[in-house]
């Protein structure tokens, strides 16, 4: 027996032994199988938080490191999920999932109709992507089903719990749906002829929050219906609980340090001196917080550097209230008053 037909006896061995009533889908995954790949993945996220670069703060003071990491952990949980969504749909073999980085078009066209209609009436309506546009919006995810020709266009928030009573959600569906009625053209230009009938646009909520699909939000929990993979929510759920955990460690050992308790945190390796700074702390030196300076510059009416006429005409500055308009304007940063 080859190995790709031993990859192949040994999946189907794993889907045959689930026992049928919780089976819903055709494709299974288990976090054993993913289990290499998504320590990798926390170790990465891990890394880039820890490896952060505050700057010194009157409020928060020494607690200023501890600020800095929740900061970092917002921004790279929303980029893990991203991944491990990636990763999970392998175990799908008709999905192909695009998340680099892409920018559909928000189409003028696109926008109005979603602005001035019902969503269920404009489910026969297909733009061209290359009409004029205003704007782009890039997604976390788009998931394409070939043999179903359907795709999903996905936008994974870690917590909606600050989008609600808000009109970010609205403008963010607003801009996820303008999006798919222009995303067939778009697959279709730009990805190899990949063809779809069925567009679908959920917004993913990572804390799992009861979900309202009518409103096209979904909990992290149902992602095995959006991907028809059996086990994906669980896995999703337990590298949550991991990345958890990691996080956890690094804040409490930041905030250890900020309260000057250097003993190490349960399950740290190491003991921590009490010269040792805290991560990002008198790297190169004393920080300094920038700040912005005017930048001198005055330009005359054929925009060129005007500092030059200006140092060999006397009086130059001086205001001339007969003479309109200005011979001379000046741009630039803001400037106090009595400077202008």
């Amino acid at each position: 027996m080859s190995t790709s037909a031993g990859r192949r006896h040994v999946a189907h061995r794993l889907v045959q032994s689930e026992p049928p009533v919780l089976r819903r889908h055709a494709n299974i995954v288990r976090y054993s199988e993913v289990d290499a790949d998504f320590d990798l993945l926390i170790e990465k996220a891990v890394a880039a938080i820890a490896d952060g670069d505050p700057v010194e703060d009157e409020i928060l003071g020494h607690y200023v490191n501890v600020a800095s990491l929740v900061r970092a952990v917002s921004f790279r949980e929303g980029k893990l999920l991203e991944q491990a969504i990636e990763r999970l749909s392998r175990a799908n073999p008709d999905l192909v999932v695009l998340m680099q980085s892409i920018k559909l078009p928000l189409v003028k066209a696109a926008i109005e109709a979603v602005a001035g209609n019902d969503w269920r009436h404009l489910e026969e309506i297909r733009l061209d992507c290359e009409a004029p546009a205003k704007g782009s919006y890039t997604p976390d995810l788009i998931i394409v089903n070939r043999t179903k020709r359907s795709a999903f266009i996905l936008d994974l928030k870690r917590s909606l719990a600050s989008y609600w009573d808000t009109s970010r959600l609205e403008e963010l569906k607003l801009k996820m749906m303008a999006s798919a009625i222009v995303l067939p053209d778009w697959l279709y230009k730009t990805q190899k002829r990949l063809m779809v009938d069925t567009i679908g646009v959920a917004i993913v909520d990572g804390a799992s929050r009861p979900s309202d699909h009518a409103a096209g939000v979904w909990a992290l929990s149902e992602i095995d219906d959006l991907l028809e993979i059996d086990g994906a929510a669980a896995c999703m759920a337990e590298l949550r609980q991991r990345f958890g955990r990691r996080v956890q460690q690094l804040l409490e050992t930041e905030a250890r340090r900020a309260l000057g308790i250097l003993t190490p945190v349960a399950g740290s390796a190491g003991t921590f001196s009490p010269l040792s700074p805290p991560f990002g702390a008198l790297r190169g030196g004393r920080r300094v917080i920038p700040r912005c300076e005017p930048d001198g510059e005055t330009f005359n009416s054929d925009g060129f550097d005007a500092s030059d006429d200006e140092a060999s005409e006397p009086g130059a500055d001086e205001d001339d209230e007969t003479s309109w308009p200005p011979q001379r304007i000046r741009v630039g940063f803001a400037r106090r008053l009595l400077d202008a």
